[in-house]
């Protein structure tokens, strides 16, 4: 059995700032970590691993620093890392970024599962999952919380839904995205930091996956962002006092045809 997670590294802080000449991140002196839907779904992999065998392969891109969360990760129990690093990736919308992604994989070659997290902290789109999979042509799973068990060349899983939780089977290979489960990420173990000091990371570039330039990157990206800006602070509301729904609604009624919205 062959597991592959696919991580990011977002900024360490709810104080998200954005440059607005370039309307992108600023990620200069602000910590990274991997993502936290992802570490759930890399301990998921993990699990799985604990319970049936097999390999639990990362992939993540990003800029060469990224290694050092992939190497916590090596140092967590995962047995391969593997960096999609080139300054053509950079700008990658979900896209973009998907197709990368799956590229890599595709040259991985046989797998059994893929897990991402539910989204990402700095962008929280939640579209690369669904995009890696629809590239690969892989029936998928969303806001899964819980692998039940892998039986017959089937997955069992339990997936939250508006209206509770849901128990669906999905033929392997498939992908599904991570929520917040049971079962918090493990601690790096001494055995594993040891491992991850002298374990190789591949690196791997446009070229070494064979993408053009016009498929990755801000080149690749069919959207952009064309303006970030803070929403202008709402005003505070009114609370109309007394118990007559009569009233109240007369009330209402006055005051937006004096603020002419009706």
């Amino acid at each position: 059995m062959r597991y592959i997670v696919c991580v990011k590294e977002v900024p360490d802080t709810t104080d998200v700032k954005i440059d607005p000449k370039t309307n992108t991140l600023v990620r200069e002196g602000v910590p990274a970590i991997i993502n936290p839907f992802d570490m759930y779904a890399v301990e998921s992999a993990l699990d799985l691993r604990d319970r049936y065998g097999g390999e639990v392969v990362v992939i993540s891109m990003g800029p060469p620093k990224v290694e050092t969360n992939l190497r916590n990760l090596i140092a967590m129990g995962v047995d391969r890392a593997i960096l999609l690093s080139d300054r053509a990736f950079a700008g990658a919308d979900t896209w973009a970024t998907a197709k990368t992604l799956s590229t890599a994989i595709k040259k991985l070659g046989n797998f059994d599962l893929i897990f991402v997290g539910r989204q990402a902290t700095d962008g929280d789109t939640a579209q690369v999952g669904p995009g890696i999979a629809e590239a690969l042509g892989l029936p998928q799973g969303l806001y899964v919380r819980r692998v039940i068990e892998i039986k017959d060349g089937k997955g069992k899983f339990e997936r939250i839904s508006e209206s509770g939780t849901e128990i669906i089977e999905l033929p392997l290979p498939c992908l599904v995205s991570i929520v917040k489960g049971d079962k918090e990420p493990r601690l790096p173990s001494l055995r594993g930091m040891l491992r991850a000091k002298k374990e190789s990371i591949t690196i791997m570039n446009r070229e070494s996956l064979a993408l053009q330039e016009s498929d990755v990157g801000l080149q690749g990206s069919p959207t952009r962002v064309i303006k970030v800006f803070t929403p202008p602070q709402r005003a505070c509301g009114e609370i109309i006092q007394g118990t007559d729904p009569e009233k109240a609604a007369e009330f209402i009624l006055e005051n937006l045809k004096k603020e002419k919205l009706i």
